[in-house]
Order: structure tokens, then C-alpha cells, then sequence
């Protein structure tokens, strides 16, 4: 058994409480190879802004679990106590992370029924809170597919359920659904409305967040499938020999308005892969002989920072709040 405290990391708790209070959200970036994680905290180091590291399922099985953890111990000892690492499983990846010292843990129990779903986050807060790791639950279904739990469309969180569900786990923050959704590809076209030439997805449900914050006062909410899929990552990636049609994310400034509520953290990970993918494949276009990886990992790396500190500085307003946590 590692406790986390003892690598250096720090749990939600605090994290949250005051990011609620100052009315902005804690980054929550995916990682799963070492360019990700270094773009990930050099861009939190820049912006002296508190991060979450997160490790999914499907990160754990492509990187090897107890290397992805040495990574991120690495990268806390960098930063100097810079955020939490936060996987996204099932119970027992919950327990096997906790044990390995992981501060903060998440279970999605939302394709369940609701009974089921209750039943499995209380397990997991039981078993965390033992050792004082915090545990996000979720309530409510997003569509979009995420390692292998999948949904064709999504179900918004209903407010009614908001206080049994968190009285009855115990969970210290949730997931609701309210419009976002996995992937680069959250709506169909037939979804949007043309705007001046450009696809407008329809907006957050405001409503339902709002009615939330009510009947769970200061409560920390989280928004998962938040990436805004920008679209000069998109064109850069079909010039150069990709194939992403329709390609739409959520508007920043919607997700700047959630991150002044009770959402404090917001979970984004195809933006990274979209910023990496379109400088890799842009490199080699241009540099057809280059065949050392770091030749093109490292553009590939600047442009995931630069993306990074765009949703900092520009999207979440985390940057300088370091010192608080």
C-alpha cells in the first residue's frame, strides 16, 4: 500500500473547495505518454496553475500502470506538489489505484440503473475514504465513447435525484451531464445551426446546472467530454493527409461560463490528441527524411503546452491560483 501524501500529491478536497469559491475550474488533462504529461506540466509550472493529472483505464492498459505512476511522481517532484492524478475506472482499478497512490479516484456508474449506480460509488467512497482519497461519482449519461463504456446518445442528470445520490454515497464531487459529450465528434450536423458559416452546436443545459447548484449548495460539480475540438487543429490535421469530417466540440466560452459556477473541475482530452496529432502529422509532411521521434514529439509536445495554457489562461481562468491550493 503507497500513500499518495507520501509522493507528493494532494487530493481534491481543497482543490475544489476553492476553485468554487474563486469561480474557475481545475484543469483535468489526460496523459498517456511522457510528452502529454511533460506538456501538461510545464504549461500548469508557466501558468502557476493547479492541475489534475488524469489516468483512464485505457491509459493504464497501453502505458503500464507502475510506469504511468513513476511518471507522475516524477512530474509532482517537477512541479512541486502540483495537483492529483485521478484514473477513471471501475471498482477494482479504484481499489488497485488507491493502493498504488493515487490521490483521488473516479467511478462511472451512469450507464447503470440508478440503484446499482448508488450501490457501486458507496463502495468505492468506503473503501477510498479509509484513506483519504476523494472520490467523483457521476450521475447522468453522456453520450460518445470512452475506453470501452460507450452511448449512443445522452441522458441529462436529473436534479430531483442530485441529493439521494450524493447523501446516499458519500461521494466528495459530481459528474453530471448536461449537454458534453466524449470525443472529437460530441454533434452532428444536424444538431447545429449554420452560424455565419460555422456549425453552433446546441448549448449546455445552464438550466439543469443551475437547479443543481441549488439543491447541492457549494457542492463540486464536474463537466467529463469537455474538449472544444478546435478547428485549426482540425484543418491542419485533414491537410496534411488526416480524415476528421464533422468534428465538433463544445464552445469555450460556454465552458468559461461553467467554470465561473459550481463546476470546478472540467475533464479535456481530445483536444490534446487533436494539438499532437496535427503537429506530428504536419512535421512529417514538411520533414519526409526525419524519422528520429523526438524530431517530431517534440513540436508535437509545444503544441499540446500551447493548447494547454489556451485553456488555462483562456477557458478555465486557473492560471495564478497555484498558490491558493
Amino acid at each position: 500500500m503507497v500513500n499518495y501524501k507520501d509522493l507528493g500529491l494532494v487530493n481534491t478536497r481543497e482543490m475544489f473547495k476553492r476553485a468554487v469559491a474563486g469561480g474557475y475550474a481545475i484543469p483535468a488533462f489526460n496523459f498517456n505518454t511522457m510528452e502529454q504529461m511533460q506538456a501538461i506540466v510545464q504549461a500548469a509550472v508557466e501558468t502557476k496553475s493547479p492541475v489534475i493529472m488524469q489516468v483512464s483505464k485505457g491509459a493504464r492498459n497501453y502505458a503500464n500502470a507502475t510506469i504511468l505512476r513513476y511518471m507522475a511522481e516524477g512530474a509532482v517532484a517537477y512541479a512541486k506538489e502540483l495537483g492529483c492524478e485521478h484514473p477513471e475506472i471501475t471498482f477494482e482499478l479504484c481499489k488497485d489505484c488507491i493502493d498504488m497512490g493515487f490521490s483521488s479516484v473516479m467511478i462511472d456508474g451512469s450507464h447503470l440503473p440508478y440503484e446499482e449506480n448508488v450501490a457501486l460509488a458507496k463502495k468505492v467512497v468506503e473503501y477510498a475514504h479509509q484513506f483519504d482519497v476523494t472520490v467523483e461519482a457521476e450521475l447522468g449519461v453522456l453520450a460518445g465513447v470512452e475506453d470501452e463504456v460507450s452511448a449512443a446518445e445522452s441522458h441529462y442528470t436529473k436534479p430531483e435525484e442530485v441529493i439521494d445520490f450524493a447523501t446516499r454515497t458519500g461521494c466528495d464531487s459530481l459528474a453530471i451531464s448536461i449537454g458534453t459529450s466524449h470525443g472529437a465528434h460530441k454533434f452532428t450536423p444536424a444538431q447545429c445551426t449554420l452560424v455565419n458559416g460555422v456549425l453552433v452546436p446546441p448549448p449546455l443545459a445552464f438550466d439543469i446546472l443551475h437547479e443543481i447548484e441549488k439543491k447541492l449548495p457549494g457542492f463540486p460539480i464536474v463537466l467529463h467530454g469537455s474538449s472544444s475540438v478546435p478547428m485549426d487543429e482540425v484543418n491542419t490535421i485533414n491537410q496534411f493527409g488526416g480524415k476528421l469530417e464533422a468534428a465538433i466540440g463544445i464552445p469555450e466560452e460556454q465552458l468559461r461560463e461553467a467554470s465561473k459556477s459550481a463546476v470546478c473541475k472540467i475533464n479535456i482530452d481530445s483536444d490534446s490528441r487533436l494539438a499532437m496529432t496535427a503537429a506530428i502529422r504536419k512535421h512529417l509532411a514538411e520533414h519526409p527524411g526525419d524519422f528520429d521521434p523526438r524530431q517530431y514529439l517534440k513540436p508535437a509536445r509545444e503544441n499540446m503546452k500551447k493548447m494547454y495554457i489556451h485553456k488555462i489562461v483562456n477557458v478555465l481562468g486557473s492560471d495564478g491560483k497555484l498558490a491558493q491550493c
